[in-house]
């Protein structure tokens, strides 16, 4: 058993998740967060069944995960 930290991302349509630690581009979306969660766990599974244990990175090098907003003028 793995387990991924996954970021979760809401859009006026919909969230958008994404794990970290694995190579390559894995991708969840849903109408609700429950729904991209599930759709994001799918896409890891199918990930590392089609790319096999070479998709994991060795070690993640991420602890945590934080939002933070920031100003910059342009």
């Amino acid at each position: 058993m793995h387990y991924f930290k996954v970021i979760v991302e809401k859009h006026p349509g919909g969230y958008v998740a994404y794990p970290m630690g694995l190579k390559g581009v894995v991708i969840g979306e849903g109408e609700t967060y429950e729904d991209a969660l599930a759709d994001v766990q799918s896409a890891i599974r199918f990930h590392i069944q089609t790319f096999g244990p070479e998709a994991l990175e060795a070690e993640s090098p991420v602890l945590d995960a934080f939002i933070a907003e920031a100003t910059v003028t342009v």
